[in-house]
This record gives structure tokens, C-alpha cells and sequence, in this order.
């Protein structure tokens, strides 16, 4: 095999692992960055004589940084060092799908609809976010957030929100894409900037075996009416399952330069029902790269230059089964072999209102009910800042392979209560 194409699937392409690697052990970092500067819990004792806490012990979770007075958060920070700038706002738990690694084939029991967040509670938790906290994207996840009503409006209410920089916040939508031709135009309008469309195969058969429902074209023709609406970059989500990946993973990568979408493999991760994730099953980054290297792609390593999740690699131009396609890149979102957890900067709130610092946390947090008892925003900061401090480690947990009771999965993973429809992409 040439030598110029086996460089890009070298370990080295990833980030160093501060965290270390999560299938197995994850090594305990602390940051020396600075602890928020104000008190986030009212019953704490004061802080140090210039209104900041002293350092806290990473391992004392319950322990939260105070600063003297009733000063406010203006930023949400971590026990690691990290700091929030991206929120995964989740606005439904329904889903027209069925997808074999989100959910049971008989669907979930969805929230009671008085349960969900209103349009405005949206609008007041997004707003907090970015003026308030230094939030400075946002994006409207679900269960699939087409199937909202008033999805329009809640872009345009975040779309007139201001980041401290002055400008808009950044705001995609995860979708499935079933619909979005016919609202791509009115949602761009509103303000909405990109979308990432959620499509695993190009086999017809194969995608209705994966999502029990037969609705490949109405995907495809999704995600093209959001490309003619200007909801670019389009990119394309397709988790990777065993079987056949030396067939569909470079079907699908040539498909999307062709079209001018930006392909991003996903580590299949522990969200949905038990029975449908082991580790010895993942299929990791270096097999995929080995795939679209055996069939052909060119591939030269850029890794991740922006600290976003999927590490990337420039596609040269070429052909593959199908024809010419052009230059491009494709990325891989490695949870599972390559994390990132060290320096993520999202925290995620449910459609009932509900916190989620992590993807996998065993924790959740209530702005729901606080809200709708009156609470004011310097409330809800405090509560939300409160539960940031805690934020895990790595994959829910701050000793990795070990779940809340203690248990030991012996896969680095804690699972959450939820699965990924009633989380939020």
C-alpha cells in the first residue's frame, strides 16, 4: 500500500490524550485555569478577600467555589478548567425514526407535552446563555426539532440575541432531514446558519433496516433543499456500524463531495437501548480510514485545528465506483478510541428543561421547575453554574470505568438514564 496514503491513519493524528484513552483507563487531569468568581450557591461560606474561591480539589464535587457578597456568574466553568461556549439545546424527544442504536423499535414513552419547554422558555434559557455567560453557539437538537411547530420562531428568537463579541450566535440543527426541504427556506430566513443531517447509508434497504423506516429519498432530498436554501455547510452525521464498512463508508464519502456536503463518521456510542452497544464492536477511526484508503481516497491529516469535536482530513481530488469526485475533507468524531473530553465547551439542556452537563452524566439539573416558580435569571445562573462546577471528568464520571453506584462497566462509560432521542444530539 503507498506510503502517502497510510501517513493519515497514524495515532499521531489525533490531540494528545490529556484524557487519556476512555475505553479503559482515563488519567485524572486538574487544570490550573482560574475558578469561577462568584458564589453559585447560597448557602456556601465566603470566598478569598478579592471576591474569587480558592481552588477546589477536583475530587470534592460537592465542594463549589463562593465569592463574597451576591456577585453572579458571568461564565460557566468546570472543577477541570473548561469553560462553556456551545449549548446543545434539545427542543423535542419525538422522532419519526426508529433508529436501531437510538431507541427500541416500539419508539419511547415521549414527555407529556405541558412537560416540554414553551417557545419562550427556549427564548429565556438561550438568551441567559449567550448574554449572560458567554454562550456563543447554539444548536437545536432533539429527538428531531422538525418535528416542532414553532421551530421557526425559535430560531428567530435566538437569531436576535447578541454574543459579547456583538455579533449573532452561531446556530445549526441536528436532523434527520425528513421535511426540511420544505422548511429550509423559511428556517434560513429566520436565522438559522447550517444544518448536520443524519444519514448512515446510501443503501436503501440498509437504511430502513437501521432506522425501521423506509425514508431514504426524503433524507436525501432534505438535505439538498437545505444546500439550495443556503444552510451551508451542509454536513452529514453517519454513525459507524459493523458490516459492510468497505462498502458504504467510501459510498457515502464520495457521494458527499460530489454534492458539496461534508461527511463526518461518528463513533457509535453507548446511547441507546443496552442491548445495542459493546465495546468490542465499535468501529474506531483507523478502521475507517483503512476503508477509504483501500478504496482509493487520498487522505492527508489536518487533525483539529479548531478543537471541535471531529478530527479532519483533506480529501484529495480523484475517482472512486461512481466517477469523479472532487477535493474535499471528511472528519471523524473518535468518543470511543480518541475522546475529547479534556477540553470540551458544551453543556446540554433537555426538552423538559432539564441540565445535562455532559453527554453521558448520571446527573441532571432542573431549570424547568425553578422557572416556572419565578425564578429570576441571577437564580437560574446560580443554578446553572452550580451544576457546571460539577461537570465529570469524562464520559459522566470523574474515575472513568466506574458508574454513580460504583459499578464497574469496565468501558469507560457511565449511562445516563436517557437515551440519545431524549437527551439531544
Amino acid at each position: 500500500m503507498p506510503p502517502s496514503r497510510m501517513a493519515p491513519y497514524s495515532r499521531t493524528v489525533f490531540p494528545s490524550p490529556r484524557d487519556g484513552r476512555v475505553v479503559g483507563t482515563v488519567a485524572r487531569t486538574r487544570a490550573a485555569s482560574p475558578v469561577p468568581a462568584a458564589r453559585v450557591d447560597s448557602s456556601a461560606g465566603p470566598g478569598s478577600g478579592e471576591g474569587r474561591a480558592p481552588a477546589r480539589d477536583p475530587g470534592t464535587p460537592e465542594e463549589v467555589p463562593a465569592a463574597s457578597g451576591d456577585a453572579v456568574p458571568d461564565e460557566l466553568t468546570d472543577r477541570y478548567g473548561r469553560t462553556v461556549r456551545d449549548l446543545r439545546l434539545s427542543i423535542t424527544d419525538r422522532c419519526n425514526l426508529r433508529c436501531t442504536y437510538c431507541m427500541p423499535a416500539a419508539g419511547l414513552e415521549w414527555l407529556p407535552a405541558p412537560g416540554l419547554l414553551t417557545g419562550a422558555e427556549i427564548a429565556r434559557l438561550a438568551r441567559v446563555a449567550v448574554e449572560r455567560l458567554g454562550v456563543e453557539r447554539i444548536r437545536l437538537t432533539g429527538g428531531e426539532p422538525l418535528m416542532r411547530r414553532d421551530l421557526e420562531a425559535i430560531v428567530a428568537a435566538v437569531a436576535g440575541l447578541r454574543t459579547r463579541r456583538g455579533v449573532k450566535p452561531d446556530i445549526g440543527l441536528t436532523t434527520n432531514g425528513l421535511g426540511l426541504d420544505r422548511r429550509a427556506d423559511g428556517l434560513r430566513r429566520a436565522g438559522l446558519d447550517r444544518v448536520n443531517v443524519s444519514i448512515d447509508t446510501l443503501d436503501p434497504a440498509e437504511y430502513a433496516r437501521v432506522t425501521r423506516r423506509d425514508r431514504l429519498d426524503g433524507v436525501l432530498r432534505g438535505a439538498a433543499g437545505a444546500q439550495e436554501a443556503g444552510l451551508t455547510p451542509v454536513k452529514i452525521n453517519a454513525v459507524v456500524m459493523p458490516g459492510a464498512l468497505g462498502e458504504r463508508a467510501p459510498r457515502l464519502l464520495g457521494e458527499c463531495l460530489r454534492r458539496g456536503w461534508i461527511l463526518r463518521f461518528i463513533e457509535h456510542m453507548p446511547l441507546g437501548p443496552r442491548e445495542s452497544w459493546r465495546a468490542e464492536e465499535v468501529v474506531g477511526a483507523e478502521r475507517v480510514l483503512e476503508a477509504l484508503d483501500s478504496a482509493g481516497f487520498e487522505l492527508r491529516a489536518r487533525g483539529r485545528p479548531d478543537r471541535r469535536p471531529a478530527a479532519v482530513w483533506d480529501v484529495a481530488a480523484g475517482t472512486d465506483r461512481d466517477g469523479f469526485h472532487p477535493a474535499g475533507t471528511v472528519g471523524i468524531i473518535a468518543s470511543v478510541t480518541a475522546p475529547f473530553c479534556a477540553d470540551c465547551d458544551r453543556t446540554r439542556l433537555t426538552a423538559d428543561g432539564r441540565l445535562m452537563t455532559c453527554l453521558f452524566s448520571a446527573r441532571e439539573t432542573d431549570l424547568r421547575g425553578p422557572m416556572r416558580a419565578g425564578a429570576s435569571d441571577d437564580e437560574l445562573i446560580r443554578i446553572w453554574a452550580e451544576a457546571t462546577w460539577r461537570k465529570p471528568l469524562a464520559h459522566g464520571t470523574d474515575t472513568p470505568g466506574r458508574a454513580a453506584d460504583g459499578a464497574d462497566h469496565g468501558d469507560g462509560f457511565v449511562r445516563p438514564a436517557r437515551t440519545m432521542s431524549a437527551i439531544g444530539g
